[in-house]
């Protein structure tokens, strides 16, 4: 195999972010795209001048003409047709979240140990020369020790009536679909999983939390696992994260150390535009930008996954991680349920 042909399971709206990314990469090509129907496959592959359309999920992971898929179809399938593509020897970039129950996480990793096909949550930003640089100088200590971190993501729904993220047996929710950035950048940064989790939530009348704000505890025992240096991280550190689907679009995360914070604007989408900004202030109080270098957003886990099937290297973002993930977002849901402090083993 020279270059990876992937396939696109769902004509779903985010895959118009992927597309150029495998088209600008010298390693893959986009070869085919699936849907329920002959009729919608045809039309999406013309629109998006693809070779080859098939008229269900099941014939394009079947027909041999796939090396790799992304899944974009609705969060309560992300499991079942990821399951099917490994055990029809596809890599499998499946989109966040991952999965809605650990159950559903645990057979994927099953499967994936049993095959030895590739998986990968596909988040984004977590790929990006950004995040990097942020978890490097948490790591080198140039923060000092992390007390706080914080992050939101917001937007305002235009769409809600029909929308799958307002339907609660698809998986829908704001923190299902958009307050998994900050969560997840939170572990990136503390190492781990938390300790604790404290969630709470505003739903609305469809059954979703359409506004959902959580607290997350951190212990050096819990960090000392993980990816940051020991003592990097504040016994008793906390993580706050917030997502809405009611207010306008809004993002930001931050980083408080003992010797100074880092500052994005747009630490999960738009990291090629103007309006991003990467700021470090000092203990002092004196701000500095730093430069990023201006990646592609969806090139990062494109590449990660043509390492993975081409190099055989590990994909960046690991399956306990993933596990962590949904483990924790699990937890925030039980805890805005019952009003209780939430502890993970």
């Amino acid at each position: 195999m020279k270059t990876v042909r992937w396939g696109l399971l769902s004509t779903a709206n985010i895959n118009r972010r992927l597309i150029p990314a495998i088209r600008a990469s010298q390693r893959g090509e986009l070869v085919a795209v699936a849907s329920r129907t002959q009729a919608s496959a045809d039309a999406y592959a013309q629109k998006w001048d693809i070779p080859q359309a098939f008229g269900s999920y099941q014939a394009m992971l079947a027909s041999g003409a796939v090396d790799a898929v992304y899944i974009s179809l609705p969060n309560h399938l992300h499991a079942e047709w990821s399951i099917q593509a490994m055990r029809a020897g596809v890599a499998v970039l499946c989109e966040k979240p991952f999965a809605l129950t650990l159950a559903e996480v645990d057979e994927m990793i099953a499967v994936h140990e049993e095959t030895g096909v590739p998986l990968a949550e596909a988040f984004m930003y977590l790929h990006h020369p950004q995040t990097k640089i942020a978890r490097d100088w948490v790591q080198s200590g140039r923060l000092g020790t992390i007390s706080l971190v914080r992050g939101t993501f917001d937007f305002a729904m235009s769409n809600p009536d029909g929308n799958i993220r307002m339907d609660p047996a698809l998986g829908g929710g704001c923190l299902w679909d958009v307050g998994v950035y900050p969560m997840s950048f939170a572990q990136f940064v503390m190492g781990g999983k938390p300790a604790w989790v404290l969630g709470t939530q505003w739903v609305g009348p469809t059954g979703v939390d359409e506004t959902f704000a959580g607290q997350m505890g951190y212990t050096q025992g819990a960090v000392a696992q993980g990816a940051v240096a020991q003592g990097a991280v504040a016994q008793g550190a906390i993580a706050q994260i917030a997502s809405s689907f009611r207010t306008p679009y809004h993002t930001f995360f931050e980083i408080v150390g003992t010797e100074g914070r880092l500052h994005l604007t747009r630490p999960f989408t738009g990291l090629d535009g103007d309006d991003r900004s990467f700021t470090f202030t000092n203990k002092n109080g004196i701000s500095e930008e730093l430069p990023v270098p201006e990646v592609e957003l969806y090139s990062g886990e494109v590449e990660d996954m043509h390492a993975a099937l081409l190099d055989q290297t590990p994909n960046a973002l690991s399956l306990t991680e993933t596990r962590n993930h949904i483990q924790t977002v699990l937890a925030l849901y039980e805890s805005a349920k019952t009003g209780k402090i939430v502890y993970l083993p």
